[in-house]
């Protein structure tokens, strides 16, 4: 609740900039009778809010807005969002996007520039089930006998560092009325490495004669680490390396609005085209790094109630995508990355996590291929204004899906990355002193398998374009989160 009034007072500080002279309009408010905001609307916010997979996160952001005459809203000619902050796991957003469909009369351009460091990327394995997940080798607390210290190896078993750079600009044009082309360029640079003990340990020093400390131990193996041994993670890609990429495609969009629209249909099909330069350890291009992906997305907006004032009171709102590699191969770091025609978000991380199938861990679904569904109703409980600004407060309760239509072949990347020195993963394991059966699933649980989650949402807008979500999310199988629930607050629906 403290969240909700912060965000509540800080909205006030928007102070629309001093309009430049213009004519009288004849309209200065919209259907639903409420003020129309023209000209700049502009302000600094606190950059709060929590992942739980990311933890806390603060720092300072602007959003800023230009209506004009008003004619177009709630739709706006110009945004700019710059964002700096950091989070208490240790995560960084560094952040500029700019969109607009009047920069170039008759098309919509989108620039983003995009620095995000990571000191503990979630990393839980290959192909999603087929990977277990073991929480008491990472689980930690001060109350030894609240956690299962014989099993606990490290806070860190499930990590590794990964910093992303992100630059990418997109455009759109028309081919006739909803039905529009799209292209892009950008470039996707990872730097990838074991997670840095020494600073995430601080000023705790590891003490091995303790059986229970919060210290992390310098030594001790990360998940990371055994997929490189045992030759699932070739050397061309254990530490990430750069991507520029081009993609072309197709959208149909009737929405009323892009933020919360009551209406409408989105659907997109495009196909990315990602090259590789050299890495860190071996030539990228020359192992085949350079590949093709497509993606498609279909999203539906169905109002379902509309009230005596002829406001949408109740949406039916659902996605469903998929994102596959048609050709080459893709290293395993860029198979989390969900692929966009427009960068609108900070994070397209994927499968799992607050971006893509809530309640489930980050990054839990790791493979060639993946399919998604979010499923929700969005209730628009009640509108009001303080002072000039337009506010709402809605639920959404919602149900999330994910499966894996691409898995990796374990036996054959060993092959591959180990020049044949192992004949398969059982071999390279045992090699390595590890059973297999403890770290993977083949025969009970297969890569297809469903994984699913449910949850509620809350939702204060103010001005329609500008969004504080609150999702509180469960999974539906302890293999994806042995948490009973996450909670995540974010900027913007999901979809």
């Amino acid at each position: 609740m403290k969240k909700i009034l912060s965000f509540l007072f800080a909205a006030l500080l928007f102070v629309p900039a001093a309009n430049a002279k213009r004519e009288p309009k004849p309209q200065e408010v919209d259907s639903l009778g409420r003020k129309i905001k023209t000209g700049w609307n502009f302000g600094i916010l606190p950059s709060i809010a929590y992942d739980a997979d990311y933890g806390f996160q603060g720092g300072v952001l602007t959003n800023v807005y230009y209506y004009g005459d008003g004619s177009q809203y709630p739709e706006y000619i110009h945004s700019l969002y710059v964002e700096t902050a950091y989070t208490t796991k240790h995560h960084g957003i560094f952040r500029f996007n700019y969109d607009s469909k009047y920069l170039i009369p008759g098309y919509r351009l989108t620039l983003d520039a995009t620095y995000l460091p990571d000191a503990m990327c979630d990393f839980y394995g290959f192909n999603g089930y087929e990977s277990r997940y073991h929480y008491s080798w990472h689980d930690w607390s001060k109350q030894p006998e609240k956690m299962s210290v014989q099993d606990y190896r490290t806070r860190v078993f499930y990590k590794y560092k990964r910093d992303l750079i992100r630059v990418a600009g997109d455009i759109e044009g028309t081919i006739y009325k909803d039905l529009k082309w799209n292209a892009g360029l950008g470039v996707l640079g990872y730097i990838i490495d074991d997670c840095d003990i020494d600073m995430l340990n601080g000023k705790n020093e590891y003490d091995p004669t303790l059986e229970h400390q919060k210290a992390l131990n310098p030594d001790a193996p990360l998940l990371y680490d055994k997929y490189k041994t045992w030759g699932l993670i070739g050397d061309d890609e254990k530490n990430g390396g750069w991507h520029p990429y081009v993609r072309g495609g197709i959208t149909y969009d009737t929405r009323d609005k892009r933020q919360g629209p009551n209406k409408g249909i989105y659907a997109d099909a495009f196909f990315t085209y990602s090259a590789a330069f050299n890495a860190k350890y071996g030539n990228q291009a020359d192992a085949g790094y350079n590949h093709l992906q497509f993606n498609f997305t279909f999203r539906h907006y169905v109002p379902c109630y509309i009230d005596k004032n002829g406001q949408n009171r109740i949406t039916f709102a659902y996605r469903i995508g998929t994102q596959n590699n048609i050709a080459g191969k893709s290293p395993f770091y860029m198979n989390n990355y969900m692929n966009a025609l427009f960068i609108q978000r900070v994070y397209y991380e994927g499968l799992g996590g607050g971006n893509s199938i809530r309640g489930m861990m980050a990054n839990r679904i790791l493979a060639n291929g993946f399919a998604f569904a979010n499923v929700e109703f969005r209730f628009r409980v009640v509108n009001f204004d303080i002072g000039r600004q337009h506010f709402y407060i809605g639920l959404n309760p919602f149900f999330d899906l994910g499966v894996i239509t691409q898995p990796y072949d374990l036996n054959e990347l060993v092959e591959i990355n180990t020049g044949g020195k192992y004949r398969d993963l059982l071999e390279s394991m045992t090699a390595a002193g590890d059973d297999y059966d403890t770290y993977f699933d083949t025969k009970d649980r297969n890569a297809f398998l469903p994984h699913m989650t449910a949850g509620l949402g809350l939702k204060i807008g103010m001005n329609e374009n500008f969004v504080l979500s609150c999702d509180w999310a469960m999974p539906l199988n302890k293999q994806d989160n042995q948490k009973w629930a996450n909670f995540y607050v974010k900027m913007g629906y999901l979809f």
